[in-house]
């Protein structure tokens, strides 16, 4: 891998080798409903003009890296104007690039360069709250109790003898209180303003016409500037129960994907979604919008991609799930039961920017690296859309040693033991080199915004690219066969005899995938034609059986 001296013309050697096109997949099914989408957290990802921040221009110098990867589209979280409380999940406006991630010519070159390569573009927007630093939210500050600034968000009178107490009992995402007080223009303590996440993030109204009228029109900036869809942030919280109602008991954040809150889920929220739907279909080449839904079932999640509402949405149950045959059958089963209840493509993720990264959550180490590779073959072997966060196509673990001083993430700050920051997942992408920051700005020169550890010495992505036995060719492998194989992508599978702690299922044509999430050996019959395996060796067949490892997928051909 080379790179020049120019920030602007950054390159690498991925960038000059034959692959085959992506061609958003087969003419047969939508695109959405099998790509493989890679998500960009834009902080982390290139550093292209040196000040040690991912940006803009990083992204669109590593795009030959990702159109030779092998994957379909491409998402980036949030680079509009923002204070940066949150990673920028707290918008000023959404119109505007933050100068931190260049301008909105980046943004418009983004586009186009990504559709010259035939990757798509998936942009996120955050509809349930904005920045404090927001003008509707500091005219909201500057009016009076009962006035119509204050109704574009959701302020209350306090409980308690002198309104001291919060007005219910709701809890923050991040921790504390969902319910800050403000300071009237007399000096004197006044409402409260509901932040589900932090007090930086006031919530929005979305019964007020205003609100909504504004963020049609942030669709319509974006679509109109090519852009293929939209990430919707906590698209399952833009509707709260209109009573307030208290919920009854603390921690509740541990119910979020299992129980119906009054301020998540509530069903007014798909009314939102058709009227977007409508947006999106009124613009040409399938624009998608992907729920960040957490639902209390698999079923309530199906309700956010019926047929007119939204395409896809995140199965953070099958992200969730432990690496147990059982329970991953049980995963598959219900997530495909569901979504075709309501005719939309389930969608499969292990790894995103708000989730411990996977290889350290099957364990860590070496153990949790094999159960990693293991389970991406699994999951790009399911029907439907799969999602690649930044990092684990280079098999990358969570940081769990930064030091305190450089820590950002707010969840931490406002948890309350500091254990369940963010910061871990989101360390800068090493790139190249023997030594942090491994190339992620410029000539080497910049450390990343988070120190990037040296234990990463060998997980680059100069040093995997020609390793035959390493992570990203892994990755590599199995994405040019997803495109290539006609059994992979779109479909339905159906499962196989197997013993306990394995999987095998079957996708036609001629294609079947199996598992062993086991710790001993699987003795299975032969299945044709071995073409991958995670552990980067195919199995050797004994007349008409062979041995799966443990914590190993192999794919095969049957029609060989």
């Amino acid at each position: 891998m080379t790179m020049t001296g120019d920030a602007r013309t950054a390159t690498t050697e991925p960038s000059t080798v034959s692959v085959p096109a992506p061609a958003f997949h087969r003419d047969a099914a939508p695109w959405w409903r099998e790509a493989v989408i890679y998500q960009v957290y834009i902080r982390s990802f290139a550093d292209g003009n040196g000040d040690g921040v991912g940006d803009l221009l990083g992204i669109r110098t590593r795009l030959p890296y990702l159109r030779s990867l092998g994957v379909d589209a491409v998402w980036v979280t949030p680079f509009y104007a923002s204070p940066m409380a949150d990673g920028g999940y707290d918008v000023t406006e959404h119109r505007e690039v933050d100068p931190q991630f260049g301008t909105l010519g980046d943004a418009e070159a983004l586009i186009s360069e990504a559709h010259a390569l035939g990757l798509r573009v998936i942009f996120d927007v955050v509809p349930n709250h904005t920045s404090a630093r927001h003008r509707w939210f500091r005219e909201a500050l500057d009016a009076a109790p009962g006035s119509a600034a204050r109704e574009r968000y959701i302020f209350r009178p306090g409980s308690g003898v002198h309104g001291e107490l919060p007005p219910n009992d709701w809890e923050s995402v991040f921790g504390g209180p969902a319910w800050t007080r403000v300071i009237e223009r007399d000096g004197r303590p006044g409402e409260w303003y509901l932040h589900l996440f932090d007090p930086a993030q006031p919530d929005l109204n979305w019964r007020h016409p205003e609100v909504r009228a504004e963020h049609e029109e942030i669709l319509r900036f974006w679509l109109d500037r090519g852009v293929d869809g939209f990430r919707i942030d906590v698209a399952h919280g833009m509707i709260k129960h209109p009573d307030l109602p208290d919920v009854g008991y603390s921690n509740q954040i541990k119910m979020l994907g299992s129980a119906v809150l009054p301020y998540f889920d509530q069903d007014e929220v798909h009314e939102i979604h058709r009227s977007w739907r409508r947006i999106l279909d009124s613009y040409p080449g399938e624009r998608i919008a992907v729920a960040e839904a957490w639902a209390p079932s698999l079923e309530r999640l199906a309700a956010y991609v019926r047929p007119d509402e939204l395409h896809q949405a995140f199965n953070f149950h099958f992200l969730g799930t432990p690496w147990e045959s059982k329970a991953l059958r049980e995963v598959i089963e219900d997530s495909l039961r569901t979504a075709a209840l309501v005719g939309a493509p389930t969608t499969w993720v292990l790894s995103n920017h708000d989730i411990r990264r996977h290889v350290t959550r099957y364990g860590g180490g070496e153990r949790g690296l094999r159960r990693a590779r293991a389970a991406a073959l699994l999951m790009l072997a399911l029907p439907g859309s799969a999602y690649l966060y930044q990092g684990e196509e280079l098999g990358l673990e969570e940081v769990l040693d930064l030091p305190e001083e450089v820590l950002q993430d707010p969840q931490r700050l406002r948890s309350e033991d500091g254990s369940s920051g963010r910061d871990g997942c989101r360390v800068p992408l090493p790139w190249s080199g023997a030594e942090p920051p491994y190339n992620f700005s410029p000539l080497n020169t910049v450390e990343g915004w988070l120190p990037a550890p040296s234990g990463w010495r060998g997980r680059t992505v100069q040093d995997q690219w020609d390793d035959p036995e390493s992570t990203l060719t892994l990755y590599r492998r199995a994405l040019r066969l997803r495109h290539s194989l006609p059994a992979l992508g779109d479909g339905e599978l159906s499962w196989r005899q197997a013993d306990d702690g394995v999987l095998v299922f079957n996708r036609a044509p001629g294609f079947v995938c199996t598992v062993n999430t086991g710790d001993r050996v699987a003795i299975l019959p032969r299945q044709g034609a071995p073409i991958l395996a995670s552990d980067g060796r195919l199995p050797k067949a004994d007349g008409d059986r062979f041995e799966l490892a443990p914590d190993t997928t192999v794919w095969w051909d049957t029609t060989a």
